[in-house]
């Protein structure tokens, strides 16, 4: 269980659908450079707190750039292609788990050159019914004294600075990956309620595992951080680009470093109880555009891995092998 501050947070497996799909049947309304952007009142979209859309841009301008900002959080796009030919452009738009019910504008600005054209989706935010947890722990798990205060402090500033800047590249790949398998013993969004005292909500899954089990990397990524810190223990922050962060926490042993570029279900680390943990487990979480989002939702983007064309091997015994003599 993992209280992460500003970062306060899911092996294949299928768990309830978190991620809705914005088709590209949306038609906003067109504005102008340097006008306020028309309001699309003919496509209103909703999400509840902590889910994951994917919004379709339609623009046949395959050099342009995309980017949109909701709720104050800027969303990148990346170009969408199918079959070798230009799609539009896809971003990923996370709800916070804390983002206020109730409908507000994706403005989507779309730049070709010196030129500008404006776009805005509605979008309804739905009140998620979060559980709440009432927990019994001791007292120096959840009280810190004052030099322990100033380590957390200092630690948050650590991830802050190491995930100010978003790479500006889509790293991940089609297709994503559970960590580890294992029972759900924290879930994401909970309420937390510790020796009695209101804390921030679970902003990630925890997953039961005995001590050691491979934690692998949801997806190709970056190792942007890892971190030994005073509530999450030994840790790793991955980047995937875009703005999307993959978090894992209470690790027993850290098995890759700063810098380092991971491939999706490359073993990252081993499942601990290092940190603010009450039994050996990992704690996954997510990032997407600054919102904390439920990992498992990442299971169920509709985005595969390709078919690649299955190359027959040559029988050695056949004439058609390489350097098989000519008739």
């Amino acid at each position: 269980m993992t209280q992460y501050g500003t970062f306060n947070m899911v092996t294949p497996g299928r768990v309830i659908g978190c991620a809705l799909f914005l088709l590209a049947a949306v038609f906003p309304i067109i504005g102008l450079s340097g006008q306020r952007p028309a309001i699309a009142f003919d496509g209103k979209y909703s999400g509840k707190q902590g889910q994951i859309l994917v919004v379709k841009v339609p623009t046949d301008e395959e050099t342009a750039r995309v980017q949109g900002t909701f709720l104050g959080r800027a969303v990148l796009f990346f170009p969408e292609t199918r079959s070798g030919e230009a799609k539009g452009f896809v971003g990923l738009l996370g709800i916070d788990l804390q983002d206020v019910p109730g409908t507000h504008d994706l403005t989507i600005q779309i730049m070709q050159r010196e030129h500008s054209r404006s776009l805005v989706y509605r979008v309804e935010v739905v009140k998620e019914k979060f559980r709440v947890e009432h927990l019994k722990l001791p007292k120096d798990k959840v009280d810190l004294d004052e030099q322990g205060l100033a380590r957390w402090k200092a630690e948050q500033e650590q991830v802050k600075e190491a995930l100010a800047t978003d790479s500006q590249s889509r790293l991940w790949q089609p297709s994503f990956v559970e960590p580890v398998s294992g029972k759900r013993t924290g879930i994401f969004g909970s309420v937390r309620i510790m020796n009695g005292q209101a804390r921030n909500p679970h902003n990630g899954e925890d997953i039961g595992a005995p001590t050691g089990t491979d934690v692998a990397a949801t997806n190709d990524g970056i190792v942007r951080l890892t971190v030994e810190h005073i509530f999450s223990g030994k840790g790793v922050f991955l980047d995937h680009g875009l703005g999307f962060y993959s978090m894992y926490f209470h690790l027993s042993e850290v098995l890759v470093k700063e810098g380092e570029a991971v491939k999706a279900g490359q073993i990252v680390g081993k499942v601990g109880a290092t940190g603010r943990a009450t039994g050996p487990h990992l704690h996954w979480g997510v990032k997407l555009n600054g919102a904390r989002v439920n990992p498992y939702a990442l299971l169920d983007l509709p985005f595969k891995a390709e078919a690649k064309p299955v190359i027959p091997t040559p029988d050695p015994d056949s004439d058609s092998a390489v350097g098989a003599p000519a008739p």
